[in-house]
């Protein structure tokens, strides 16, 4: 028995030992147009992910599974559609568990529709990419926010074997800076000002230090920008002095949480280079959903979107277009950059098929190997899909709604938004129009029916839960004129910062 466990145990440690390390880096609310990639701000300093674009693969077009959280979250660690596994709002924290979505009967008044349950859990019948790296042989650590649910759903039963600071909230717990609040994690009391990303990153630094003999995957999903909008004060005071008060983007605070989260980066890849592992580690770093431009600083939004419609919490352009960059040593080409549609989805098997392992124990796969891009290759299938059944009262708002985009053009289906229960469609030609100001569904009548035929099979095929004809809609209590029109808090007093 032991020369049997012995054996097994040693083809495990050889399969693993040609295996590329992964590093898998998440932002938090991080907008497409908050980093230097794309050309759109000057003010917010990203240098270090600019550098690991020199080493590998910017998409220009890549996309989260949804415009809030959880949802995308669910969808990196299985590559399955936030509609098939039921997670489509990030309610993850709250105390009632629900495992599976479900319809709901009726709604207020002033909806046509109604709005389904989410589910708030992540099911650990779902195999995680941790599961399946650690079956091949991989140590695996999950650093930094989870929202997916706390134990018995912790990253410590989905697949990871440490998980710091296991925590299970929605935001960063008492602020970026210390003191933070979070159960034996403690701030380094040597360290004045210390920000929580830069005690996660060398929390992560010595994990791999550990583990830099073997295979390993770094899951380090970063609490920054989310709020609450918290900064070292230097920092704040640094960009104070070159705010430009005409720019959209021009919050000091929200640019030097950008620098904090790039720091981090910065720290981790410095960590590979000096194990000498950067050669042989994958580097994935991307968004769980669009910028935040509807939260306030003072009396400022914390960012804008620019040139894109919409932000975290809506499904247009703002809300899910997300910034990307894979660096795969020997296999993408430095410095490239890839126009392809890519989504949250399409992680999980593009890192098991990439390292050689079939994931062959997932039902179903949603998301598609997007290795072909990496040498300017194009990807074998019809459309990519956002279901987002919620309506958050946030700028550029809609209904319950669904969007599907296939080449230049995305559909947006609102649910039983037109006359008579009927479904009402926003269509955009993305090539000329990115921020979505023309809907051209009443002039492409054909296009329309093509994308929502695509809109119809997908939500048969996941399953969805979807939202229904409100029976209790009272047409006296319905405004049209209020949809997409952003119902704002008012500007309150800028967040005290710590001392």
């Amino acid at each position: 028995m032991i020369r049997t466990l012995l054996l097994l145990c040693l083809t495990v440690w050889l399969r693993a030992a040609d295996k590329p390390n992964i590093v898998f880096i998440l932002a938090d609310d991080l907008g497409w147009a908050d980093t230097s990639l794309y050309g759109h701000t000057d003010f917010y300093r990203t240098p270090h992910i600019a550098r690991l674009a020199e080493r590998g693969l910017t998409f220009t077009r890549a996309y989260s599974a949804s415009p809030l959280c959880s949802p995308t979250r669910a969808a990196i660690l299985t590559g399955i559609s936030p509609a098939r596994i039921g997670v489509t709002a990030p309610q993850c924290h709250l105390p009632q568990v629900t495992l599976e979505s479900s319809t709901t009967e009726k709604g207020p008044p002033h909806k046509k529709s109604t709005v389904p349950t989410s589910a708030s859990r992540l099911r650990t019948e779902f195999r995680t990419i941790a599961e399946a790296l650690k079956d091949a042989g991989y140590a695996t650590g999950h650093f930094g926010k989870w929202h997916l649910g706390p134990d018995p759903f912790s990253p410590l039963q989905q697949g990871f074997d440490v998980d710091i600071p296991h925590f299970a909230g929605p935001g960063p717990s008492g602020g970026f800076v210390a003191p933070w609040n979070y159960k034996d994690f403690d701030p380094d009391p040597a360290i004045p000002d210390q920000h929580i990303e830069d005690r996660m990153a060398l929390e992560a630094v010595a994990w791999m230090a550990k583990h830099k003999d073997q295979p390993f995957f770094l899951n380090y999903w970063m609490f920054s920008v989310h709020a609450p909008f918290d900064a070292k004060q230097a920092l704040i005071r640094k960009y104070d002095q070159v705010m430009d008060p005409h720019d959209e983007q021009r919050c000091p605070t929200y640019a030097a949480m950008i620098e904090s989260m790039d720091d981090a980066v910065g720290t981790l890849v410095a960590a590979l280079e000096r194990f000498d592992v950067l050669d042989n580690t994958v580097i994935i770093f991307t968004s769980d959903n669009g910028g935040n431009m509807y939260d306030y600083v003072g009396q400022d939004h914390p960012t804008s979107n620019r040139p894109l419609r919409g932000g975290k919490a809506t499904i247009f352009e703002g809300g899910t277009r997300v910034p990307c960059v894979i660096a795969w040593p020997g296999k993408t080409k430095p410095g490239g950059r890839s126009d392809a549609i890519v989504q949250s989805e399409d992680f999980y098997p593009t890192i098991l098929r990439g390292i050689g392992i079939e994931p062959v124990a997932q039902k179903t796969l949603d998301g598609i190997d997007i290795t072909p891009t990496f040498n300017g290759g194009s990807l074998d299938r019809e459309a990519v899909f956002q279901y987002f059944p919620h309506d958050p009262p946030v700028p550029d708002w809609l209904p319950p709604s669904v969007a599907v985009q296939r080449g230049d053009w995305k559909l947006i289906r609102i649910f039983h938004d037109g006359e008579d229960g009927a479904h009402r469609y926003l269509l955009y030609n993305l090539k000329d129009d990115i921020g979505e100001t023309k809907n051209l569904a009443a002039e492409k009548p054909d296009v329309v029916e093509q994308l929502d035929a695509l809109i119809e099979t997908f939500l048969k095929d996941t399953g969805a839960a979807r939202p229904l004809p409100n029976p209790n809609f009272d047409p006296a209590k319905y405004d049209p004129n209020q949809i997409g029109v952003p119902k704002r808090k008012p500007p309150g007093n800028k967040p005290q910062q710590k001392k």
